[in-house]
């Protein structure tokens, strides 16, 4: 049991130091370096190399005890930025995938509903394309003619980069999720929603894993992205944060579509091979690969019926329980 806490604490030291100080002391030490060159110094390691000599030669610094009160700060503060971060990021992937995009407040949501409105007419006119060079690929296949795939390969990743399904969200990243919700209803008439919930508590270990790391890799990306905006208002200070934060801002947004991708291929991957494993727990007796009237009888089975609107409690109605009324 001791060697088993002592390898959680370990790894909890390791996701600590890696998630929150490591970025956080980084971005302690662009603002020290923003504090000490400003504007008019921005790429000199002379003057910078002064400023920490003078800073190394302050009075706290030259004892012990000072040494470890600045240490804890630093240590603190880095956390304390890495949290923001956190927190940040948190919000940034809300956005990203905007699944409740519908009750947001009315300047975002209307925001939202534009962005859905010009996703979908842009899907719309690629699918046209796409369907235009299928139709032909087809004439020609049925006349014994041999066409050059490579338009329609080319108009079917336009289609894909602007959604895999019709737009039903403002981002690609939502949309992409929601594919797979739309695939599923589509093909095996199963509610993602309904399903996922019981289907992860019955996955094998592996799938889990990566899964879970999938997981993970979104909400790290989606936290470069904040990291991103806290280094916005060190601009201020030193225009060079700058090229920073747009750094970040470009990596994480490739990095957050590569790993909504994946992730949302992980999981319907998992629904399609492993939610006869589901019935199976659920006690249907059923053989055989996933259809409409498997997915229709598991929807069944995992559905809640919403609450008697006239099942209400003595204190709901305000009076004691007793005999129906005529």
């Amino acid at each position: 049991m001791g060697g088993f806490l002592s390898e959680l604490g370990r790894k909890l030291a390791e996701r600590w130091l890696s998630l929150l100080v490591l970025p956080g002391a980084l971005y302690l030490a662009v603002l020290a370096t923003a504090h000490a060159l400003g504007h008019a110094h921005p790429f000199d390691p002379a003057r910078l190399a002064g400023r920490i000599g003078a800073w190394a030669r302050a009075p706290a610094a030259g004892n012990a005890g000072g040494q470890a009160v600045l240490l804890a700060a630093g240590l603190a503060g880095a956390a304390a930025a890495g949290l923001a971060a956190q927190a940040l990021g948190t919000l940034v992937e809300r956005l990203w995938l905007a699944a409740d995009w519908r009750a947001w407040p009315f300047p975002l949501r209307r925001l939202a509903k534009w962005r859905v409105e010009r996703r979908q007419d842009r899907w719309e006119a690629a699918a046209r394309h796409y369907d235009r060079q299928r139709e032909e690929a087809a004439r020609a296949l049925a006349l014994g003619r041999w066409t050059d795939p490579a338009e329609r390969h080319t108009a079917h990743r336009t289609l894909v980069s602007v959604s895999a399904e019709r737009p039903d969200r403002p981002t690609w990243c939502g949309d992409r999720i929601q594919a797979v919700a739309v695939r599923l209803d589509r093909q095996y008439r199963l509610d993602l929603a309904a399903v996922w919930p019981h289907l992860w508590l019955v996955l094998p270990d592996a799938p889990r894993a990566e899964i879970t790391a999938a997981r993970e890799a979104l909400t790290r990306a989606t936290a470069l992205a904040a990291w991103s905006l806290l280094y916005l208002p060190v601009t201020v200070m030193w225009w060079p944060a700058a090229l920073i934060s747009a750094v970040l801002a470009v990596s994480s947004r490739a990095r957050t579509r590569a790993a909504t991708g994946t992730y949302a291929t992980l999981l319907e991957a998992a629904i399609r091979l492993h939610g006869t494993d589901l019935a199976d727990r659920l006690g249907i007796d059923r053989s055989g690969p996933l259809t409409k009237e498997f997915g229709a009888e598991l929807a069944r089975h995992l559905h809640t019926d919403p609450p008697a609107r006239s099942a209400r409690t003595p204190h709901q109605s305000g009076r004691v329980a007793g005999p129906r009324e005529p």
